[in-house]
């Protein structure tokens, strides 16, 4: 009967992982969510205008459908206590929409499952909007697919440099800044480092201290024309079709 009951604990630990973090119904229960949820605020963009803090993660799902999650770091955390050895988890978490916005979390838990996703929820709760454009002086396409400026970020003993690179050159960066500035949108740039860059948790933190550098950098109006700035997510173009009647006279 032990070891039945052992295995039934087992696997009713199981079904409660495969469950979704998000509920279903949800009961805002600060004001920014019930502005959400009362139709108030339709997209992301106003949310963070607003000034109201970001809470509750189930406003990045309403608002960001399309969120991307990456997780960078899984390091395992040993304590010796009275009792024993107690382990635990710690998981480090981007996410993004891939258009100009990204977030970044941490999570420290028992179970690798549950702390990714708390992870993916505190990385919702710290979402920032970034600002995108041509800064390239070798490039002035206008279409904004690089950093519009060169900016700086530091964390732990790791500093890197963002620089606007010109178009078709890709993420010229470390496998994790290439992860983050994906999940933000960014398809080119020039990155300088120094430090530790092996310590994966300070690289990951020191380029999301350069994103928020960028998102709380005042750009002048003329500059914003001329660098092609856009901040946050950019809408699709939709190429117009031609007409079945013009394409039966062509």
């Amino acid at each position: 009967m032990a070891t039945r009951r052992k295995h039934e604990s087992r696997t009713s630990g199981k079904k409660r992982e495969m469950r979704p973090s998000t509920p279903v119904e949800w009961n805002p229960k600060t004001k920014l969510g019930k502005m959400v949820r009362g139709g108030q605020i339709t997209n992301m963009s106003d949310a963070l205008e607003t000034g109201l803090p970001l809470r509750e993660p189930e406003i990045v799902d309403l608002l960001l459908s399309d969120v991307d999650d990456e997780v960078i770091d899984v390091n395992m955390v040993q304590r010796m206590t009275d009792s024993g050895r107690r382990v635990k988890f710690l998981i480090s978490v981007a996410v993004g929409n891939n258009n100009g916005f990204i977030g970044f979390g941490q999570a420290k838990g028992k179970e690798v499952g549950s702390s990714i996703r708390k992870a993916i929820d505190n990385a919702k709760l710290n979402i920032i909007k970034i600002k995108r454009g041509c800064g390239s002086w070798e490039c002035g396409c206008g279409e904004p697919h690089t950093v519009p400026f060169a900016i700086k970020g530091k964390s732990g003993s790791v500093e890197i440099l963002l620089k606007p690179a010109p178009r078709g050159i890709g993420l010229a960066t470390g496998n994790v800044a290439k992860k983050m500035l994906t999940l933000a949108g960014i398809k080119d740039c020039w990155t300088f480092t120094s430090g530790k860059t092996k310590t994966t948790v300070n690289y990951a933190k020191a380029v999301f201290n350069a994103l928020e550098q960028n998102s709380e950098m005042r750009v002048m109006k003329n500059e914003i024309k001329k660098v092609g700035i856009v901040s946050g997510s950019i809408a699709p173009v939709v190429q117009e079709q031609p007409s079945k009647s013009i394409q039966g006279e062509a």
